[in-house]
């Protein structure tokens, strides 16, 4: 690893400190464009996001390139007490739930296409970047961070993420029963069905099984999954009082756009990646090379960190400034913004993708996590990874 010097005595300065404001107030630039299309102005503003995310950040993150250091040991504890990373991550809530309350007007006010599909980019985009920042607030240690994890993910009706990443995901990451770990020579398009179904399953199972542990039914007030949903219900309900029926349609529209926006950023995390199993029959501890990481720079900025995701496998309650880059985590060839349509090609990501991990792998296909039927399970014959 890359570490800045540091003396004992010498005070660490995080040089992305005033850079976090970019995760913090995304969803107030956004809320921004709305307004000056609420106030007659172009249809372009709709768009500015959505062109944000695809063109800009990825064009950024070429011209920037990546910054591998780390914050030293001993600075980490002073980071992770610093009051200015916790506000920012909270700052990003009320600008979302104002973004999500204008756009819902909007869309019931106009009927246009273009409008619509404008809105749900911009609106479902944000949803979708605030469950990144419900994912930063649901590890933490104070319940109340953790209580409003739950709020920024009720827009998109996926409280339930909350159970099945931090009980489910991090314990069978990088493994063939984990339903957010993607498999080599699996496409978008297949995994998007087996995450989500995969997932709400798994979250049901999982409060199930702590339930009946203290003697409840899984139907008790304290299922964290009905909780979650009882808020999406309270505040989809109060908008269709409040708008009509008509909003409907595009709360079920960005929410889906939203909760997919997390699919595809799951299906890069981990891709063809396996922990290996031992003669015990035992996974192996999750290391750092069980996820890919990409340092980009204006990237991570938007998204807390989220792109140092070894060391938040390691360390799920550390705080976003004090993620580290780890020279064995296998690396992306791109910050996560500029892989999201590529994502979607398949024919394109295999090309891009498949290659990164045999090498990784030093060309040893039993090692990947490996598509059941796929080209590459078969060269490696097997069935299952």
């Amino acid at each position: 690893m890359d570490h800045q010097p540091l003396s004992a005595t010498t005070p660490f300065h995080d040089r992305k400190r005033l850079g976090w404001l970019l995760s913090a107030l995304f969803p107030a630039l956004v809320l921004l464009n709305l307004l000056r299309f609420a106030q007659g102005g172009s249809l372009l503003w709709l768009y500015v996001a959505p062109l944000l995310t695809y063109t800009l950040i990825p064009l950024l993150d070429a011209l920037l390139g990546a910054d591998r250091s780390n914050p030293p040991e001993q600075a980490v504890a002073a980071l992770e007490a610093d009051p200015w990373y916790r506000l920012l991550v909270l700052l990003f809530v009320p600008f979302q739930f104002l973004l999500f309350v204008l756009g819902c007007r909007l869309a019931v006010q106009h009927a246009e296409p273009w409008v619509w599909l404008g809105l749900v980019l911009s609106v479902g985009g944000i949803n979708g970047v605030a469950i990144n920042t419900a994912h930063e607030l649901g590890h933490k240690l104070p319940a109340w961070e953790r209580w409003l994890a739950r709020v920024a993910l009720a827009p998109v009706a996926y409280g339930h993420f909350y159970v099945e990443h931090n009980r489910g995901h991090h314990r069978r990451v990088a493994t063939f029963e984990d339903p957010a770990s993607s498999r080599l020579g699996e496409s978008f398009w297949r995994f998007w069905p087996r995450t989500v179904l995969g997932g709400l399953n798994s979250a049901w199972g999982l409060e199930r099984a702590r339930l009946a542990g203290r003697g409840l039914p899984v139907w008790h007030w304290r299922n964290e999954n009905l909780q979650a949903w009882a808020m999406t219900a309270l505040l989809w309900g109060a908008l269709l009082v409040w708008l009509g029926v008509g909003v409907l349609p595009f709360l079920l529209a960005q929410a889906v756009y939203g909760f997919s926006l997390l699919e595809v950023v799951n299906y890069l995390e981990h891709y063809g990646l396996k922990r290996a199993v031992g003669a015990d029959g035992r996974v192996e501890r999750c290391r750092p090379e069980h996820s890919w990481n990409s340092n980009h720079v204006v990237s991570n900025l938007f998204l807390f960190h989220l792109q140092r995701h070894s060391d938040h496998h390691a360390h799920p309650a550390r705080r976003y400034p004090a993620l580290r880059h780890f020279d064995s985590a296998p690396q992306l060839p791109s910050g996560y913004a500029g892989l999201l349509l590529v994502a979607l090609l398949p024919p394109l990501w295999f090309r891009l993708m498949d290659a990164r991990v045999l090498a990784h792998y030093g060309n040893d296909l039993t090692r990947a996590n490996l598509q059941p039927g796929s080209a590459w399970a078969r060269r490696a014959g097997v069935e299952k990874a």
